[in-house]
């Protein structure tokens, strides 16, 4: 088997690590990508067109033409939960296989988000600045977590271990997730009045492009704080701008945003206002390892002709080795 591993060499170090590189090699030929930019388009055909398997990074998209012009290849395999710029239609009728990783960095990204919360309340990253600037900071009266309201959009993994985390420091959780059956609902809008921190957790998809919007923020509670580590497209970013130049928050807080590979928007991020962490809420060991090595477990699974978990379109699978 030949393998094309699309990670930079800072992707790959950061994003995929040493015991999963390891482990590929033990499957087969490895193929590293040597550039600094990302992987894509005729640049990724190329580097693919003698192998039978890609681990793709997400900054590297499966396209139609992909699969349509490797006959050889029989899997590729997404070392992340988002599959959204991979032609799964294209792969299925290819009869490529298609998998993606589970989620690894739940706990990793509720840590931010704790640590966030905390920043947020107590002015940690304005005073910082202040100080390293050569200037003594200004002592302001901070917002204790335990007694506050934090309402959580979207009751998947993270939206559970976020609630729990608040739960344990004493916070009031509010939720509201459409498509969870095993929690007591607050409507949207009650939510968004009622909370001290809203923190939007749902999946990206065309019903939730810009949930947040001018309307939304319009009837947070004023003076209340949001964070965002789940995708930028779920905020209307000139509406969060709007909102926090109106005095409506008190502060935003994200690791997403709308640059490129889903990194806070640098005007945004720059803000006085705003605390900012370049996507990388996931980025802990334990975390990465997760993804890493299960693409690893599916590749051994793909070369014995077996169909691993995490496969996407499996019915379609013709390539087999």
């Amino acid at each position: 088997m030949k393998i094309l591993l699309t990670h930079s060499p800072e992707a790959w170090e950061l994003y995929y690590g040493p015991r999963a590189l390891a482990g590929l090699r033990e499957l087969g030929e490895v193929q590293l990508h040597g550039g600094k930019q990302p992987l894509q388009g005729e640049a990724l055909i190329r580097a693919a067109e003698d192998c039978d398997l890609i681990v793709s990074y997400r900054q590297s998209p499966g396209p139609a033409a992909l699969f349509e012009r490797l006959p050889k290849l029989k899997a590729f395999l997404r070392c992340a939960i988002d599959i959204r710029n991979v032609d799964v239609a294209a792969a299925s009728r290819a009869g490529v296989l298609v998998t993606q990783a589970s989620a690894g960095f739940v706990t990793s990204v509720s840590e931010l988000v704790l640590g966030l919360l905390v920043d947020l309340s107590r002015g940690i990253t304005r005073s910082t600045i202040e100080y390293r600037g050569g200037r003594v900071p200004s002592a302001t009266t901070g917002k204790e977590l335990k007694g506050s309201t934090l309402g959580v959009i979207g009751y998947g993994a993270i939206g559970r271990e976020v609630a729990r985390i608040a739960r344990a420091l004493g916070m009031r959780v509010l939720i509201n997730d459409p498509y969870v059956k095993d929690v007591e609902q607050t409507p949207f809008d009650e939510l968004l009045k009622e909370s001290d921190y809203v923190v939007p957790l749902a999946v990206a998809t065309a019903e939730t492009e810009n949930l947040l919007d001018g309307n939304a923020f319009s009837k947070m509670k004023r003076g209340a704080y949001f964070i965002n580590v789940s995708r930028g497209n779920l905020v209307d970013e000139a509406a969060l701008e709007a909102a926090l130049d109106a005095g409506q928050l008190g502060g935003c807080a994200m690791d997403v945003g709308r640059a490129q590979d889903q990194t806070p928007t640098p005007r945004l991020a720059a803000r006085p206002d705003v605390i900012a962490t370049p996507h990388a809420a996931g980025l802990t060991v334990p975390a990465i390892e997760h993804q890493s090595l299960e693409t690893v477990a599916q590749a051994a699974e793909i070369v014995r002709g077996h169909v691993p978990k995490g496969a996407v379109n499996a019915e379609h699978w013709k390539r087999r080795p």
